[in-house]
């Protein structure tokens, strides 16, 4: 009869954090933990030069494109303080801020 662990098993690696979820990365926008749906969103968008990207919940990013145009969001560039700033957003970041990291609803339609 074969036995079913050897004595110095090396595929028996109890210490190894493979199995360990990985750490939430947290939203550029609101600063909460994001889910399991991350949305690599470009501040400055591409059409106007933008390379970087950040970690976003999918419903902080469409809140950002209802309440600005490209060329706003060029502006503002990556200062999370100057989009704060404008009543609208700042109103979604306390609304959104008890919230589940996986929660979703729809935004405004875009006010132009």
């Amino acid at each position: 009869m074969a036995r079913k662990h050897f004595r110095h098993d090396r595929y028996d690696d109890t210490d190894s954090d493979e199995n360990a979820p990985e750490p939430a990365v947290p939203c550029w926008l609101c600063s909460r933990p994001t889910g399991q749906t991350i949305v690599w969103h470009h501040p400055v968008p591409k059409s106007r030069g933008g390379r970087d990207v950040v970690p976003m919940h999918p419903i902080c990013q469409q809140t950002l494109i209802a309440n600005f145009t490209n060329s706003e969001l060029q502006r503002y560039g990556m200062d999370v303080d100057g989009l704060l700033a404008n009543p609208a957003i700042r109103k979604f970041v306390d609304w959104v801020a008890g919230k589940d990291p996986d929660f979703n609803a729809t935004t405004a339609k875009k006010k132009r």
